[in-house]
């Protein structure tokens, strides 16, 4: 069983790549899942990642709170802009560009973690910069939504904080307790929590496309491009602001990585709770699930291959 669990996180990215393949192959099938499952799905994975951290992870604020504040300074300006910038660039509709606005302006996954780490790059720092920045997701999100999108859309900052206290503050307030209460199962479901994540994480994917698929067969290359250069983008700004600084090469690669790669579950469980007349502003962030998991792993390699 751990064997399998280690093969489903290890190809994480084929995984949801497949997930999305089918969703657009299968769409009525899958088209019948309601979306709010999404938010139980989105809880399991933040209840993972309460379950894997502990104290220890939050030390890093305290004693290097430069490097985390830095960090996370980046993570809500460059990728907010730059979402905001691509949208006008590009010329998005209305729906499109509230769903690029809202992946940008989420925290850092949980799977940013997990590419540090192959990419040899500062882990802890990894790890503070999406705790902390997970933390203030209630108060940064919905206010960059409402700052960069609540002129063309109605944005409810008070209902979009309550959401993501719901779906990722409380869930993982409840495995940093159940991690506390009972540290034997804790470890021993340690082995399995990374492949009931990739699962969470293919299922989200594939239910936002299914619900989609005819939308985003039609017109779809042009939301792709913008959701790969956002990526792509995040990743090279990331690490451009870590040379600037004069970092060192881990703390390069761990800003880098925890610009780039953002909580795309969440922008797409928050535009099915609170954009329901805007469907395609689920898009981005489904698409965006699938690709900074493929460029996340290329970007790891060739960190290893460049700088080793």
């Amino acid at each position: 069983m751990k064997k399998l669990c280690r093969y489903i996180s290890d190809y994480m990215a084929v995984l949801v790549l497949a997930a999305a393949v089918l969703a657009l192959g299968f769409p009525e099938t899958l088209g019948q899942i309601r979306p709010t499952v999404i938010n139980y799905l989105l809880g399991v994975v933040m209840f993972g990642m309460g379950l894997t951290l502990n104290l220890h992870d939050f030390r890093i604020v305290f004693s290097r709170p430069k490097d985390v504040v830095t960090g996370c300074l980046a993570q809500f300006t460059v990728m907010p802009l730059l979402a905001w910038a691509l949208t006008r660039l590009f010329s998005l509709d209305e729906a499109l560009a509230l769903g690029v606005v809202l992946v940008g302006s989420c925290p850092g996954g949980t799977a940013s973690n997990v590419i540090t780490y192959l990419a040899k790059g500062d882990l802890a720092l990894s790890v503070g910069m999406t705790g902390v920045s997970t933390l203030l997701a209630p108060f940064l999100t919905p206010l960059l939504v409402w700052v960069l999108a609540g002129k063309s859309v109605d944005v409810n900052v008070a209902s979009m904080f309550l959401s993501i206290l719901w779906v990722v503050i409380l869930p993982i307030v409840v495995g940093l307790l159940v991690k506390w209460l009972w540290p034997r199962f804790t470890e021993q479901a340690t082995d399995y929590l990374p492949a009931f994540s990739s699962l969470a994480i293919a299922s989200i994917v594939a239910i936002v496309i299914a619900a989609n698929a005819e939308k985003l067969l039609a017109g779809g290359l042009i939301i792709v491009l913008v959701v790969m250069l956002h990526n792509v983008c995040g990743l090279a700004l990331g690490y451009l602001i870590g040379w600037l600084l004069r970092l060192s090469e881990p703390k390069k690669r761990a800003i880098s990585i925890e610009v780039g790669m953002q909580n795309s579950g969440l922008a797409s469980s928050l535009a099915t709770i609170h954009f329901a007349a805007y469907p395609l502003a689920t898009i981005p962030g489904a698409i965006f699930s699938v690709w900074h998991n493929l460029s996340g792993a290329a970007v790891a390699w060739l960190y290893r291959r460049k700088h080793n």
